[in-house]
């Protein structure tokens, strides 16, 4: 049930690990410049797609979602989503001066990648209920591992914890 975290494990990705919290309005701010860059680059695209904004666990948090579903599928891809998430990042930082968390969910890729994720803690579990000691998980973004601390949070008997550094960070689940 234990979540542990490791401070340092969002430094790069956040510039630095004591920032304040935001304010609404400045969340609301990255959402509306965010917005703006991913219907720019929509628009470029020849796609047509909605965007939500959101602000969720401090963060600002857009969703594009089309009618047609088909019209976003090579956009939703999780390479795909990571790299137009951290190129929104880039052009919210460059008018705001500040580093930007912002969540990118393109076609509901997000929920895709969560349920992807609770099956992977899933096997990971039965693993340990199997004998094993621990069960590492494959190397994810900072925002992925944070999805895994909280599903292992969940289940009872279970703790996570960070492990690594760089890009080979990844989460390692134990009994409690």
């Amino acid at each position: 049930m234990a979540h542990t975290t490791d401070p340092s494990s969002d430094a790069s990705e956040s510039g630095s690990v004591t920032e304040a919290p935001l304010t609404t309005d400045q969340l609301e701010r990255e959402g509306d410049i965010a917005a703006d860059y991913i219907e720019e680059f929509l628009d470029i695209c020849d796609l047509d797609g909605d965007i939500d904004i959101d602000a969720r666990n401090g963060r600002a948090y857009l969703a594009v979602k089309a009618s047609d579903a088909d019209n976003l599928r090579v956009l939703s891809k999780p390479d795909t989503v990571n790299a137009l998430q951290e190129l929104t990042r880039l052009a919210v930082q460059n008018k705001t001066g500040s580093f930007s968390r912002l969540i990118l969910d393109i076609g509901g890729s997000r929920e895709t990648r969560e349920a992807e994720l609770a099956t992977l803690v899933g096997h990971a579990i039965e693993r340990i209920e199997g004998g094993a000691t621990a069960a590492d998980l494959p190397a994810m973004s900072s925002y992925e591992r944070k999805l895994v601390h909280d599903i292992v949070a969940a289940s009872n008997g279970y703790r996570s914890e960070s492990s690594g550094e760089g890009r080979d960070r990844h989460t390692v689940i134990t009994a409690a």
